[in-house]
């Protein structure tokens, strides 16, 4: 089953689909959300607030949103399962 995250004001993206969250500020990342807007590729999950991370998906889509990297990440890792979700066979 697919796992959602809250990634803030409502706006919850699927972790399974996620492959970086990093933070906005460095010159590479900036270009990268400004070309994502610009092909209409960008999803700003900020309401009007400051972009403090930067979600890049699998389909080359971009989030954005205004919670920090460290809480996003904290809340993926804590909607993952412990273990490989396999149960020892005892027979």
């Amino acid at each position: 089953m697919n796992k959602l995250i809250h990634i803030g004001f409502g706006n919850i993206v699927n972790t399974e689909k996620i492959i970086a969250i990093v933070s906005p500020d460095s010159a590479p990342v900036k270009r990268m959300v400004q070309s994502a807007k610009e092909s209409g590729m960008a999803i700003d999950a900020t309401q009007g607030r400051k972009t403090k991370a930067v979600l890049v998906m699998e389909n080359s889509q971009v989030v954005l949103s205004a919670l920090l990297p460290e809480t996003i990440a904290g809340r993926a890792q804590s909607s993952q399962p412990e273990g490989d979700g396999s149960l020892p066979d005892d027979g």
